[in-house]
């Protein structure tokens, strides 16, 4: 008998998370859907899971609050084992230059784009060491390398801190037959950005000559978790058109 698959997946109401969601149910996988504020999103994007015909939770979270992670895994385990994290929940923060960045919003978007994702890996780890193992996809950026001059080198920093993560944590929990991997996109056509139609004045500098669809994000996500990928850890991915 196949293995069941049951991915929790952070920030998954909208954009990147929300093209996830779809895909993973499309493969197969019950989802749970955890989003910070959105609960009409998130409920759209649970249907179309269950339309998919799997199971799916929308469950409120602040990835940068321990106790809400804990209620997210735990609403989790009612419906079985968790196999995959899909960290994906995170914020721009301050959007110019650092030195004219507030330390309040530097701060909230490095709790939730760093201190989120390791609580979520942390409780993740946790649960498929005792449950046979699993896989973790951590969602990066390539402004981790790019650096973001002039429009948040906070938040380049912090995607830096997930590639970082996902390299040592790989290691770390190998052995237990978990893998960690990273999917580093571009600019890609969410709601994400401050400016709307900044994928469209981006485009011009990127190698494909245009930005990506969430869905193309989905599809390397969706490939880390499958067996196709078993013998993958450790590895950033750069989804970027070429940047």
């Amino acid at each position: 008998m196949d293995q069941r698959h049951l991915t929790v997946v952070t920030g998954g109401s909208r954009g990147i998370g929300a093209a996830v969601c779809a895909r993973l149910a499309a493969d197969g996988h019950d989802v749970v859907l955890g989003y910070h504020s959105d609960a009409e999103a998130a409920e759209q994007a649970a249907d179309t899971v269950r339309r998919a015909g799997r199971h799916c939770l929308a469950v409120r979270v602040d990835t940068a609050d321990e106790a809400a992670v804990d209620h997210l895994f735990d609403t989790a385990a009612g419906l079985g084992p968790v196999t995959g994290l899909v960290n994906n929940a995170g914020i721009s923060g301050p959007n110019g230059t650092l030195a004219d960045a507030d330390t309040a919003g530097l701060r909230r978007a490095l709790d939730v784009n760093v201190l989120g994702y390791l609580l979520c890996a942390r409780r993740a780890v946790r649960d498929m060491t005792r449950t046979g193992g699993g896989a973790v996809v951590n969602i990066s950026s390539a402004a981790a390398t790019l650096g973001s001059p002039g429009q948040y080198v906070h938040y380049a920093a912090a995607k830096a801190a997930v590639d970082a993560l996902t390299v040592g944590l790989s290691k770390e929990v190998a052995a237990q037959g978990i893998r960690v991997n990273c999917v580093a996109p571009g600019t890609v056509w969410t709601g994400f950005h401050a400016d709307p139609q900044r994928p469209a004045r981006v485009a011009a500098a990127v190698p494909m000559g245009r930005a990506g669809r969430p869905e193309e994000i989905a599809g390397a996500v969706a490939w880390l978790l499958s067996a196709d990928a078993s013998y993958t850890t450790g590895a950033v991915l750069r989804v970027s058109g070429g940047l």
